[in-house]
């Protein structure tokens, strides 16, 4: 069997790291990547990530998307551009009418009716009669507020409330989601940005609540979410991202899915770079109220970027061998590493 052949469409610090992962696995190769970064286009992919390409061939990055996925010509393309369905939308609608399967790290693609059925219907349509697949992952949404908690659930008789609390760095993410953050901002940007709607924030709250009631049989009748500034009292400085003392270093992020008129899926979600400098450390933690209760935590966290990079990586053995059209987390089999020929996973 041939090895598998994946595309990166965004070479920024996600795709960047999908690269690097995939040139350590057996029975995969990456056969293209597109980028737009002016500093990137015409160079050999190996030379950009500063790695050893060995025998393998040149991997030049393109900045059309046409020179690198075209007629089914790879197995799975990886897009790591945007955070929002309606802004990929384009960029996945591309893929799949050229019979190629997606994996995006689209936050809103994990879920993606959640917010936009009309696109995820789509989405769904398109990939079916091209006889390929979707999905939106990361590491969250995707895995630690979401698909681990459902998974939690499943030793539970019955489940009376859901929390999902993550302390996370924004250090190893880019510059988009920077951006989203309101990271290196003043307090009056940021609440600005957030009266205007401007000022994303974290991401996936809306796709977290929807995929795990969906999942367990709640009927989530009202979804709210805040945003409050985190403010740096020294100057931080990350890879992507820079915030002086009095400036923005992050948001905490809460978020509530009301069932029954009451709080039963509660979010906590507060995230800055570089957090250790002010004493913050991180941690995943979930509490299942109900009969048994469940709790967990994980400390530190899990890494953000590395999860993302892995999860996207490791899904695509399950993309591949699924029924075409558009897949959540919660409809394929759960991930897993892939420490073996990846050849072997792949269904003939």
């Amino acid at each position: 069997m041939e090895n598998v052949k994946v595309a990166i469409w965004g070479f920024g610090a996600m795709g960047s790291g999908m690269a690097k992962m995939l040139a350590t696995k057996k029975g995969i190769v990456v056969t293209g990547v597109c980028d737009r970064a002016e500093s990137r286009v015409g160079k050999n992919m190996y030379e950009v990530l500063g790695i050893e390409q060995g025998d393998r061939p040149d991997v030049i990055i393109k900045a059309d998307i046409e020179d690198v996925v075209k007629n089914g010509n790879v197995d799975v393309v990886l897009t790591a551009t945007d955070s929002f369905t309606k802004n990929a939308f384009p960029r996945l609608k591309y893929c799949l009418e050229q019979k190629v399967n997606v994996i995006s790290t689209a936050e809103e693609m994990s879920y993606p009716k959640a917010q936009q059925p009309e696109l995820a219907a789509e989405l769904d349509k398109i990939a079916k009669e091209n006889g390929v697949t979707i999905l939106g992952s990361g590491i969250n949404p995707g895995l630690i507020m979401d698909l681990l908690v459902v998974c939690l659930t499943g030793c539970m008789t019955d489940v009376e409330s859901i929390q999902a609390k993550r302390v996370n760095s924004l250090s190893p993410f880019g510059p988009a989601v920077m951006e989203e953050q309101g990271v290196g901002i003043t307090v009056d940007a940021f609440n600005k940005g957030v009266e205007d709607g401007s000022l994303a924030g974290h991401v996936g709250f809306h796709e977290s609540v929807a995929m795990i009631a969906d999942a367990i049989g709640w009927k989530v009748e009202k979804f709210e979410q805040q945003m409050k500034p985190i403010v740096t009292t020294i100057d931080r400085k990350s890879p992507y991202g820079f915030a002086a003392a009095g400036d923005v270093a992050g948001v905490n992020m809460t978020g509530q899915g009301y069932v029954d008129g009451q709080v039963k899926i509660d979010m906590i979600h507060p995230q800055q770079i570089e957090p250790e400098m002010e004493g913050t450390h991180t941690g995943d933690y979930i509490t299942l109220k109900g009969t048994p209760e469940v709790n967990m935590a994980i400390t530190p966290e899990v890494e953000g970027g590395l999860g993302t990079i892995a999860m996207c990586v490791n899904m695509i053995p399950h993309v591949i061998n699924s029924k075409p059209g558009l897949k959540s987390m919660i409809d394929l089999p759960v991930p897993r590493a892939m420490m073996g020929d990846v050849r072997d996973l792949i269904e003939k």
